[in-house]
């Protein structure tokens, strides 16, 4: 990832709207009965819709092993719109079900694969072109960083909420998921930072995210509280958001960077640098604006960070294991690096040619739109037949070749073209859609393993998906607090949060609401959502009342009291996802 973005409001709102998931809220699976010992028909189904309960489709493993097939088939609660592969029907019907464990843990290594995929396409493709974006658009380091540098870090997380959101059936997940990462974030990444680098934090910005993400907070939770998020109310998420870029912004200009800090109602605070940088692999407090010689971009020149995490000075069978765990890595990366190089375009501004290849542009020009076509909607538009002859991916593949044609004779391989800058957009929108495609096949995997284990979605979504698109984010943080960044990985825990929840609800239910007229329906799994909102409050309340009593300064007793916490938590969070912990019936 780089170091610049810029604030492009139109482009986000025109690819968001046409990119989004449809996985359609269709009819569900009427409910007939606890036990069942026959299969279920599609007439079974027909003539039982007008009661008002419904099967929930990880009833199927209380059924005979002959019947689980044809209940997958036909149950309405157990298909999915959305994505390529239907694994519901992969473990029931299949596979023989004596081979269930062996498809559990088939899914299990392709979810975790897919979480690799969502990493390395944002990393290498979202966030480069996004960057050459925002340095076109000539924005400041701090809009952008509270903009699209947070979009781009947190593209996985902001893409599960939105397709997770698009189905009534999944939005579980996508509470889970945004409560969980949150617990997750500011307990046990923040406690790690403080044990691994103790730093005093910069008052200011600490005090503003974490109570603009309290705010957050506490509307997720009423919106809960009412089982439904208006149009309305969707709104104010993202013009929450919209507000707690503007207070960075005016903060940035009334508080000049280098100014020290004026003393006030925490005399104890050392003067400082408050940065806006949400990642640590952007730009650092130290970087300085150079012009390139060819005058097309200017580029963010950051300091390099150590090759290896952790001591200056490893030990050699260090060295080795981490060389061994990065060629491992880099094996299973390369298919997919592969194939987005061939279908995504970057645009490198700290090149001196932007990052031009022309063989390869060219080529980007047919696979490109292609790309755009087969995943847009699940490929649902790319198949559409024009006039019920012609499909539409056809007609993008000779669009895109004869574009690919002009722009191969009438370039050099040596100079790029004035029209360069349109790659970045291209590939943007092509990265982004990838981010979709595997975040929709994420969502699809995780409520197919909570059907086979019998488990909320909130669960899965505070425990798996959480941790799947958050262990990425984690160990930057941990490596820029061991190279001596602690506060600004402390900042990060917060300021990358604050955008998942806000946007991810308010996009997420604003398109949901735009698709089908009427307000999202939240179905909260029971206590289960009220402990991960609880937790995530109570860790925040504790974190605004704790830190300012310590003078800022956060050491390894306040990192390990996150940690201890953020262990409690789960402990209670699975006693009651599993019925040890619950409320008594009235």
């Amino acid at each position: 990832m780089t170091g610049r973005q810029k604030d492009l409001h139109w482009v986000l709102s025109l690819f968001l709207v046409l990119r989004m998931v449809e996985t359609v809220s269709g009819a569900r699976g009427p409910f007939t009965g606890t036990h069942m010992s026959s299969p279920f028909s599609a007439s079974d189904v027909k003539q039982t819709t007008t009661v008002d309960v419904y099967i929930q489709c990880r009833e199927v493993c209380g059924l005979n092993v002959s019947d689980r097939c044809d209940f997958i088939r036909t149950n309405p609660d157990c298909r999915s719109e959305g994505g390529y592969l239907n694994y519901l029907e992969g473990i029931f019907c299949g596979l023989p079900p004596n081979l269930l464990p062996l498809a559990v843990t088939l899914y299990a290594v392709w979810l975790l694969y897919l979480f690799l995929i969502l990493g390395v396409t944002a990393a290498k493709f979202f966030c480069p072109n996004l960057s050459a974006i925002c340095t076109l658009l000539k924005l400041s380091h701090n809009v952008a960083g509270v903009t699209f540098l947070a979009f781009g870090n947190g593209a996985p997380d902001i893409f599960s909420a939105l397709v997770a959101f698009s189905d009534p059936r999944t939005a579980g997940l996508a509470l889970g998921a945004l409560f969980g990462a949150g617990v997750l974030v500011t307990t046990v990444v923040a406690g790690g930072i403080a044990i691994l680098r103790p730093f005093t934090a910069a008052s200011r910005p600490f005090l503003r995210d974490i109570v603009f993400y309290m705010v957050a907070v506490f509307l997720t939770f009423t919106a809960l509280y009412l089982g439904r998020v208006t149009l309305a109310w969707a709104l104010g998420y993202l013009g929450l958001y919209v507000f707690y870029v503007l207070t960075v912004v005016v903060c940035t200009w009334l508080i000049p960077m280098a100014a020290e800090e004026v003393p006030g109602l925490f005399p104890c605070q050392a003067p400082q640098r408050c940065s806006q940088t949400l990642r640590w692999n952007q730009c650092l407090p130290t970087a300085t604006t150079t012009a390139k010689s060819t005058g097309r971009f200017s580029s963010i020149r950051r300091p390099r960070l150590r090759s290896w995490p952790g001591p200056s000075t490893p030990g050699l069978q260090e060295v080795e294991e981490q060389v061994l765990y990065w060629r491992a890595l880099k094996v299973l990366k390369l298919p997919v690096e592969f194939l987005l190089l061939l279908t995504v375009p970057v645009v490198d501004p700290d090149k001196d040619d932007g990052n031009w290849k022309r063989p390869l542009n060219c080529l980007h020009l047919v696979i490109s739109p292609l790309v755009l076509a087969l995943t847009l909607q699940s490929g649902a538009y790319g198949i559409y037949e024009i006039g019920g002859l012609f499909p539409v991916w056809a007609v993008v593949v000779i669009v895109g070749t004869a574009l690919a044609a002009v722009t191969f004779f009438a370039t050099s391989n040596s100079e790029p073209p004035r029209f360069h800058w349109l790659f970045a957009f291209l590939g943007f929108l092509t990265s982004a859609l990838w981010i979709n495609a595997a975040a929709t096949e994420v969502v699809n995997i995780l409520r197919s393993l909570g059907v086979v284990f019998r488990l909320s979605n909130t669960v899965l979504g505070l425990t798996l998906l959480a941790w799947g698109n958050s262990i990425g984010d984690a160990f930057s943080d941990f490596t820029l607090a061991r190279q001596g960044y602690p506060r600004m990985a402390f900042a990060a825990c917060f300021g990358g949060i604050i955008l998942n929840i806000l946007v991810g609800v308010g996009l997420g239910c604003l398109l949901q609401i735009s698709r089908s007229h009427a307000e999202v329906k939240l179905e909260p799994d029971g206590l289960l959502v009220w402990v991960l909102a609880g937790a995530l409050g109570l860790s925040l309340v504790c974190s605004l009342v704790s830190v300012p009593l310590q003078c800022f300064q956060l050491n390894k007793v306040y990192g390990f009291c996150l940690l201890l916490f953020y262990v409690s938590f789960l402990v209670v969070a699975l006693l009651t996802e599993f019925g040890v912990i619950h409320l008594k019936s009235v």
